[in-house]
């Protein structure tokens, strides 16, 4: 690669540096007061929806669960709304329109992986149709219980680490045939990383004077250089982050959100060993997958790529995002050779 230069280290290449579905929140979810969530809109042209809304809609199309308390779930997830509804249900709702297409995706597909998966997934029991309004169809599902996976709540990070790449691994074990190809319906995860190099670039130039750029172009064009995934698509999650994962006494138990979901590189899953996971717990994450060199470094470009576009994007709207994006460039950064 001219102009840069990739040296091993470790178990993976990296490059020599120089000086981006969420919901089902649990019993310790944020809130706006603890500043971890924005109060206004995240998309410019995002749906109006409400509590009132939520309720009519249910009491029009689902009656048998019109009596049911209602209550709006806090959450940094982006796309869409979340509302639980009695103590087994959440009503999970489309704030933009290219969420739109996870509802049937999701409705498909989670009946029939959720059983051949070693942890939890969302179990949708009803499909709501557009209505007083609301453009677009609407979900519910079984409320799972636990709080976001975050490293202070999990007793134990390697543990989780191997459970959860097991998980990604048991999903790419699943026979892919039918299932979506990369597109809107999951902002493009999955796709060769070199599709994302326009808009991945753009997004470093604008955070200037916010990261380290020439490090951070730097780590990129090294991921662009890995070689290509050339075998057959495998499923995805495409969103794995500590938002999407729920843990029940320390220990993971859940992963959420599956609007992202679809079948292709399966680099794409290795975002979590980036936005949550540190060296050791990262080790352990790769080596339950299963991780070839390539993967492992389009890994990285993917962990970068998504972490870039959401600072810029979201960088006045969504704290948690923010944060995680930050996270992700850092160990991506300090995991580099001086």
């Amino acid at each position: 690669m001219q102009g840069s230069a990739c040296h091993q280290h470790g178990s993976a290449m990296l490059p020599t540096c120089k000086p981006e579905r969420h919901p089902l929140r649990s019993r310790s979810r944020p809130t706006l007061e603890d500043g971890l969530v924005s109060a206004a809109n995240m998309h410019a042209d995002e749906a109006e929806i409400d509590g009132e809304l939520v309720r009519r809609l249910v009491a029009t199309q689902l009656p048998q669960w019109a009596a049911l308390p209602l209550e709006r779930v806090v959450s940094s997830g982006t796309d869409n709304a979340l509302y639980r509804l009695g103590a087994d249900l959440v009503v999970r709702l489309p704030r933009i329109d290219w969420a739109v297409g996870q509802v049937e995706k999701e409705q498909q597909w989670l009946p029939v992986l959720g059983p051949l998966l070693p942890l939890d997934v969302p179990v949708p029991v009803a499909m709501g149709e557009p209505d007083l309004g609301y453009p677009w169809r609407w979900s519910v599902y079984r409320w799972l219980d636990g709080e976001m996976a975050t490293l202070d709540n999990l007793a134990d990070v390697r543990r989780a680490a191997y459970t959860l790449g097991q998980f990604a691994a048991a999903l790419q074990r699943i026979d892919p045939t039918g299932g979506p190809a990369p597109g809107n319906h999951n902002s493009g995860r999955g796709v060769d990383l070199a599709e994302r190099e326009p808009f991945t670039s753009e997004a470093i130039a604008n955070l200037d004077g916010l990261i380290d750029v020439e490090a951070v172009t730097l780590s990129w064009q090294c991921a662009l250089a890995a070689p290509e995934w050339d075998s057959a698509p495998r499923w995805i999650h495409g969103d794995l982050q500590a938002g999407n994962l729920l843990a029940v006494d320390g220990r993971l138990s859940a992963v959420i959100d599956f609007g992202c979901l679809g079948v292709g590189d399966p680099a794409c899953d290795l975002l979590v060993a980036w936005n949550l996971f540190s060296a050791e717990a990262r080790d352990v994450y790769r080596s339950a997958m299963g991780v070839d060199e390539a993967t492992w470094l389009r890994g990285l470009g993917w962990a970068l790529s998504t972490a870039v576009v959401a600072l810029d994007y979201y960088r006045d709207t969504n704290p948690v995002l923010v944060a995680s994006s930050h996270r992700a460039l850092s160990e991506i950064l300090a995991a580099s050779p001086p």
